[in-house]
């Protein structure tokens, strides 16, 4: 199985942080505005495309091009940089890792923490914290301030890489769904399909789901997909039962996780269609951590069938992600599937 890795590279380098989505989303919109029937944006910054089907029922598939960031607080008299995290961060990741700020112009800078030559035994045996560390852009604070500012966002320095059967680069969470979006609409582009079809790439969705809630209220749609990775815990150390999902094991069907209940009717069609189609999947049940699927489901009138495609990732939410390249092939197919053949299935309880 083989995927645009070139392409997927564009996608996961561009910074995106939680509210600072503007290059992602003109990235994202150059490249689906002749697939579709028509594109706008919403006030939040979600980028909607569009695409007529057969009949006025409406699917609506997100994936939230956000990634984990930070963002400027303060500038020390030395020039350097405090933070505050926007998404979730383990902390004993950062120690030491290139970070690029986006002021006036993007500058690399490096996380700093004390060093262990100087700290206390005590320090030495406790867990960092975020508050420990600080970005130093090798500079002094007048010539920092010509170009930062605070309220600035703060991205990861990591390019993708091939790695075996794997890519890895930091904010395949969720670049990898948005590429698996784009690549859905290539495919549909002069197919018919049942119902219409809202492409929807989102904001914010790693500081609460935010971009999803506001589209689905607008769109309100009948059917919810969510693109979005999930943990594949499947290393040294990994009990049987705590590992979610594994990598190469195929694409993910969601039946739960810590926000949403998936539709069981929405579970039984993926695993029909991934069935039916020779699709390779694996059953996920994330106990802690929320997607898109929740605001899909939820900020409907009434409901939508809701349920999600989860592509398996090891070491999530760190400096850098890892994906298999036939988990993410088999995520498109089963998505592009799931599309063309919505209409043909029993949605009666």
């Amino acid at each position: 199985m083989s995927i645009n890795v070139d392409f997927l590279r564009d996608v996961c380098e561009i910074p995106g942080a939680p509210g600072f989505e503007n290059r992602i989303r003109q990235f994202v919109f150059n490249e689906i505005k002749d697939l579709v029937d028509d594109v706008t944006t919403d006030n939040m910054g979600n980028l909607i495309a569009v695409k007529k089907g057969g009949s006025s029922k409406k699917l609506m598939a997100a994936a939230h091009m956000d990634e984990i960031g930070f963002v400027v607080t303060h500038i020390t008299d030395e020039g350097f940089l405090k933070f505050h995290t926007l998404g979730g961060f383990d902390p004993k990741t950062l120690t030491a890792q290139r970070v690029i700020v986006h002021g006036k112009k993007d500058v690399v800078g490096v996380m700093g923490t004390k060093p262990i030559h100087v700290m206390t035994a005590e320090e030495k045996n406790s867990a960092p914290k975020l508050s420990d560390y600080f970005i130093d852009l090798g500079m002094k604070k007048k010539e920092v301030e010509k170009i930062i500012s605070i309220g600035d966002s703060i991205t990861r320095e990591r390019g993708l890489i091939e790695m075996g059967d794997c890519v890895n680069c930091k904010s395949l969470d969720n670049r990898v769904a948005v590429f698996i979006l784009i690549e859905t609409l290539k495919v549909l582009k002069n197919k018919e399909i049942p119902h219409d079809f809202y492409a929807v790439f989102t904001v914010q969705e790693e500081v609460g789901i935010r971009g999803a809630q506001v589209a689905a209220l607008a769109i309100n749609p009948d059917y919810g997909i969510c693109i979005d990775t999930t943990i594949a815990f499947d290393t040294p150390g990994a009990s049987d039962h705590e590992k979610i999902t594994s990598l190469g094991e195929g694409t993910g069907i969601k039946i739960m996780d810590s926000r949403t209940i998936c539709d069981q009717r929405m579970v039984k069609f993926m695993k029909r269609t991934a069935e039916s189609n020779s699709i390779k999947w694996q059953p996920e049940i994330l106990t802690g951590g929320g997607t898109d699927t929740m605001g899909l489901q939820q900020f409907t009138a009434g409901g939508s069938i809701a349920g999600a495609i989860s592509v398996p990732t090891r070491h999530i939410h760190q400096v850098i992600e890892t994906c298999d390249k036939s988990d993410i092939k088999n995520s498109i197919d089963l998505l592009v599937s799931c599309i063309q053949e919505i209409g043909e299935y029993d949605w009666s309880y």
